[in-house]
Parts: structure tokens; C-alpha cells; sequence
């Protein structure tokens, strides 16, 4: 008979047999037992996890969604009950909304006082449901193992995301005896669809007869890790490409065929260019509104082709003439086996005038100004060249997020962190604290504004305990930027209050012992530049910005893709 072991050391068997090495959270009573458990594989011969305590548990949720993002693993946050894991949950919905794979394990109750409003008691289950793939409530010691296994695959498996484990003080405690369980299949649950032959011959064949195809790549190529099957299906048909801000490095800014960013602050050329392609190709990606801009005018001139794991994102705001529903791994290669070898050196030279004409009148301006105060897309051009766009971007989210990615170059896969479909503030501090764990070999910079790192400025606490050596840019202001940015285009000049009084965010630094320096002459960017990429450990660079930049080019809400502005009027 096998020795019989805690619901919670079962738990800690359960992860290592999942490959967990590290974790973030934060303990509290309902979740006290599990954490004493924990101590034990910490340390000693058991020692198997690292676990980061942050310093609120939101924070951690971004942190298993930094880590998840940089190594393709999923990222583990553990909480206790009630307001623990409420904490959490803007997280939870950031990582559905962006399909990164997390397991939050959390506290509950004992299972004789579920629905009494004991302490700290909430209905998970019922909160967190519409937001994750899977939300689980373990009653008995005996589901561990099952419950932790299945989990790990729902998160993992297909378009990946989150999922909840509820785990109830009696289980926790209660003895069982371990065996290891191995979930890869669920009823009903196909988390890779087959694809079809007939669609894939389809696909085929429209993108042989194109005359200007265009494809649009999304992150699901990197979460498929079909980046090198993306090249050769781009290099055979000779299709240029535009990569959504989720999707940016999963094809490299140098390659021959990117023309740049999608979307409403993206590249001039590749957004006037959707309105004129016979065919686009969509991969992995879901047709945002921060993409697509007014649907009602988009793209009605294309035939549309859509690659993607999930069905139900099939049709769901663009029409498609053909879908190829299954794993761009798969599907990728089996549509390249089909391409006749393409030249279309005419399509992709009427890409440059436009590209010429942002490079003129925006980029130029932006990174290589020759007066006036430092700009974000200078801090950003300037650390991505000084890395020689080796290193991991991470981004809060704001007008330091659109313009960081403008500016920053990408060379490896899985090279940015950024909250997309939720545009969660606060994002970025520790979601860079988590990829300096899931790619310790890295270097990661994270970009922030003065507001988002305000709302998690606490986990300079975690940095300072733990000598993370995230690289942190904050482009301050003293604005809420992109706010202030559209109550000057949209509302009239009426800074309904965006502008923020600040702290010396030096003197926070210097609390916590984080090396720190602030820049407000561009005579000395470079220099603060070098002494942050060569002090070992974290560093803190406070770029002190015009106040009042705007993000360049934009397409304003309920235009048209073409329609988007050079230079934004306000």
C-alpha cells in the first residue's frame, strides 16, 4: 500500500510531475495548509519550486503570464480565498482574452461550510467561469491529482488560457494515497482539430491565383510555435506580411517579407494595403477592432482566407471565403506542400512609397529628433539598438506600450509581453518579473508609464527580495498619455483628469535598493542607456518625455483602415 500523503503535499506532487519549477503567490489562511506543504519543496532534498512571493496577487497572475509568454510553459499563481483570489481575476480575464496558458490554484473554505458566507468565502466557480477555460472546485484529496493533471492540459492544449482550481481546506488536508494521473484526453474537448483536406486544397488554390496577397499574422503562430513553417509558406508564395502587436515576433523585423505592424497604430503601409489585397490570409489571429477598424468597410475587395485553432473565431467579425480550422503547425506546411512558387515583386514594391512617406514624416521625427525634450519613440528605438534586438520587451499598457513596440526590433521568437485584448494597466512590471523566470538566460526590458506603474509599483518589493534583474524604462509624462492623447482629438482638449502629480520615483527606487537613473537630455540617453544594460541585476530608467506627444500614425475609432492619419490632428 502506498503511503498516504495531505491533499496539499499531493498537490506539490502533482505539479512536479507537471514540470512546475516555479510559482507566484501570495498565503492567506484558506490556503495555509497547502503553503506548509509548499515549504518543504522549497528547500532541502524535496527542493523542486521556486516560489516568488509578490506583493498582491494580481501581480501574480501577470507574472504567470510573463512567464508563460517567454517559455511556452504554463505559468502557476497560488492564492488564498476570497479577496486573495478576486485579486486575481483581472489576470485570469487578461490571460483568456490573450490565450496565455496559467493555472490559479486558490484557497477555499472547508467543503461543511460552502454557502454559509464563512470568512473570506466566495463562489469561484460562478465568478470565474466566463473567464477561463476551465474552473474546477476540489472537494476530496482524491481529485488532486486528476484535477491538477487535467488542468494543466485544458490551459496547455489548443488555443491555450486559463484555468481555476478552487481548493477547499478539506481537501487540502485530508489524507489520500498519490498515484500520478495523466489527463490527454477529454470527451467532447478537441483541442486540435483535424484540418480538412477540401479547405486546405481551398486555401490553395486562391493563393495561387492571387494577385496581391497579403497575409496577417497573428500570435497564434508563436503558440503554435510555427514560426519557421510561417517563413517557408511566406518565402514559397512570395506573400508580404503584417504582424499583429500580440504576433510581432513571430516573424523577424528584418525578414524580407514583414511590413509591419497591423492595427491603429500600426504601419501606414501594410494598413492602406489591406484595403487593396485580392487575398488575405489570416493566421492565428482574431480580427480585433484595434485591427480592423470600421468592419463595416474592411477589406471588401479581398477574398478572405482564416487559419486558426479555435471554430468559434471562424466568421465571428470577418466573413471568410475559406476556413482552415486546426493547428497552423499542421496546416501551415500542408498549404505550402500545395503553392506554386509566387513572384509578386510588383505588389511588394508599392508597399515602400507609403512605407517612405511614415519613415519621412513620422518614424524619422519620432527616434532621431535633433531639439526639444526626449520622445518615446527615441527611448524605445535607442534601447532596442543598444540590446541589438536580443533582448525580451515587455510593455504596461498606454502610450509607452504603443510606441515601444513601433520602435522595438525583434530577431528570436517569443520575444514580447504585452496585454492586448484586455489593455490591462499595470500589466507590465510584473509580467516582466515573470519572463525573467521563464527565459533566465534573456534580457528583459520592460517600458512603463507613470500610471500603470502606480497601480503595481508595490512589486519593487518582490524585484528587491528576489534580485530580479528586469531592466525597467518608465517614459514619464505625468500624463495618463494615451487618455490625454484622445480627449485632445476626440473631446475637445479637455484633459478630464489625465494629468497626474507623481512621486520622485528615484527616491521609491533607492527605498527598495534598486539601482536607478533618471534622463531628461537626450545628450545623455545613450549613456544611462549602457550603465542600465551593464549594471547586473534590476535597473530603473526614468525618462522624462515631452508631456504632451502623441502616438503616430492612427486610425481614429469607426474609420476605416485606409483612413488612418500620418500625423494626428488635435
Amino acid at each position: 500500500m502506498a503511503e498516504k500523503v495531505t491533499g496539499a503535499e499531493a498537490l506539490m506532487l502533482s505539479l512536479k510531475n507537471e514540470g512546475v519549477t516555479t510559482i507566484f503567490g501570495y498565503p492567506g489562511g484558506a490556503i495555509m495548509p497547502t503553503y506548509d506543504a509548499l515549504y518543504d519543496y522549497t528547500r532541502g532534498e524535496k527542493k523542486c519550486f521556486e516560489h516568488v512571493l509578490v506583493r498582491h496577487e494580481q501581480a501574480a497572475t501577470h507574472a504567470a503570464e510573463g512567464f508563460a509568454r517567454v517559455s511556452g510553459k504554463v505559468g502557476v499563481t497560488l492564492v488564498t480565498s476570497g479577496p486573495g483570489v478576486t485579486n486575481t481575476l483581472t489576470g485570469v480575464a487578461d490571460a483568456m482574452m490573450d490565450s496565455t496558458p496559467i493555472v490559479v490554484i486558490a484557497g477555499q473554505v472547508g467543503t461543511p461550510m460552502l454557502g454559509s458566507d464563512a470568512f473570506q468565502e466566495v463562489d469561484l466557480v460562478s465568478v470565474a467561469q466566463p473567464i477561463t477555460k476551465w474552473t474546477y472546485q476540489i472537494r476530496r484529496a482524491e481529485d488532486v491529482a486528476w484535477a491538477v493533471s487535467r488542468a494543466f492540459f485544458i490551459a496547455s492544449s489548443g488555443r491555450p488560457g486559463p484555468v481555476v482550481l478552487d481548493f477547499t481546506k478539506n481537501a487540502q488536508t485530508d489524507l489520500v494515497e498519490y498515484k500520478p494521473a495523466d489527463v490527454h484526453f477529454i470527451r467532447s474537448y478537441v483541442p486540435s482539430p483535424e484540418p480538412k483536406e477540401e479547405a486546405i486544397k481551398a486555401a490553395a488554390e486562391l493563393i495561387n491565383s492571387a494577385k496581391k496577397p497579403l497575409a496577417l499574422v497573428g500570435q497564434g503562430v508563436e503558440l503554435g510555435n510555427a514560426q519557421e513553417e510561417l517563413k517557408a509558406f511566406l518565402e514559397k508564395a512570395d506573400i508580404p506580411a503584417g504582424r499583429t502587436m500580440l504576433g510581432l515576433s513571430a516573424l523577424p523585423s528584418n525578414h524580407k517579407l514583414n511590413m509591419g505592424m497591423l492595427g491603429m497604430h500600426g504601419s501606414y503601409s501594410v494598413n492602406i494595403k489591406e484595403q487593396e489585397a485580392d487575398v488575405i490570409i489570416a493566421v492565428g489571429m482574431r480580427f480585433s477592432d484595434r485591427v480592423t477598424g470600421n468592419l463595416s468597410k474592411y477589406a471588401k475587395q479581398a477574398k478572405i482566407i482564416h487559419l486558426d485553432i479555435d471554430a468559434s473565431e471562424i466568421d465571428k467579425n470577418v466573413k471568410t471565403t475559406v476556413a482552415v480550422v486546426g493547428d497552423c503547425k499542421k496546416t501551415l506546411p500542408a498549404i505550402t506542400a500545395l503553392l506554386k512558387e509566387a513572384d509578386h515583386t510588383d505588389w511588394k514594391e508599392s508597399f515602400q512609397p507609403l512605407r517612405q512617406q511614415e519613415i519621412e514624416r513620422v518614424i524619422t521625427p519620432a527616434t532621431k529628433p535633433t531639439s526639444g525634450p526626449l520622445l518615446m519613440g527615441e527611448v524605445a528605438h535607442a534601447v532596442a539598438k543598444a540590446t541589438n534586438s536580443e533582448s525580451i520587451l515587455v510593455t504596461d499598457v498606454g502610450q509607452n506600450q504603443l510606441m515601444s513596440v513601433r520602435y522595438y526590433k525583434f530577431h528570436k521568437p517569443r520575444s514580447i509581453a504585452t496585454s492586448g485584448g484586455m489593455g490591462t494597466m499595470g500589466y507590465g512590471l510584473p509580467a516582466a518579473m515573470g519572463a525573467t523566470y521563464g527565459a533566465p538566460d534573456r534580457t528583459v526590458c520592460c517600458f512603463m508609464g507613470d500610471g500603470g506603474l502606480q497601480m503595481m509599483i508595490q512589486e519593487f518589493g518582490t524585484i528587491m527580495e528576489y534580485q530580479i534583474p528586469v531592466k525597467m524604462i518608465l517614459l514619464n509624462n505625468s500624463y495618463l498619455g494615451n487618455v490625454r492623447q484622445w480627449q485632445d482629438m476626440f473631446f475637445n482638449h479637455k484633459r478630464s483628469f489625465t494629468p497626474m502629480v507623481n512621486p520622485d520615483f528615484g527616491k521609491v527606487a533607492e527605498a527598495y535598493n534598486i539601482p536607478h537613473r533618471i534622463v531628461k537630455d537626450r545628450a545623455e540617453l545613450q549613456d544611462a542607456i549602457q550603465e542600465m544594460l551593464n549594471t547586473k541585476g534590476a535597473f530603473f530608467l526614468e525618462a522624462v518625455i515631452k508631456p504632451d506627444a502623441n502616438v503616430e500614425p492612427m486610425t481614429a475609432p469607426g474609420r476605416a483602415v485606409d483612413e488612418m492619419q500620418l500625423n494626428v490632428e488635435c
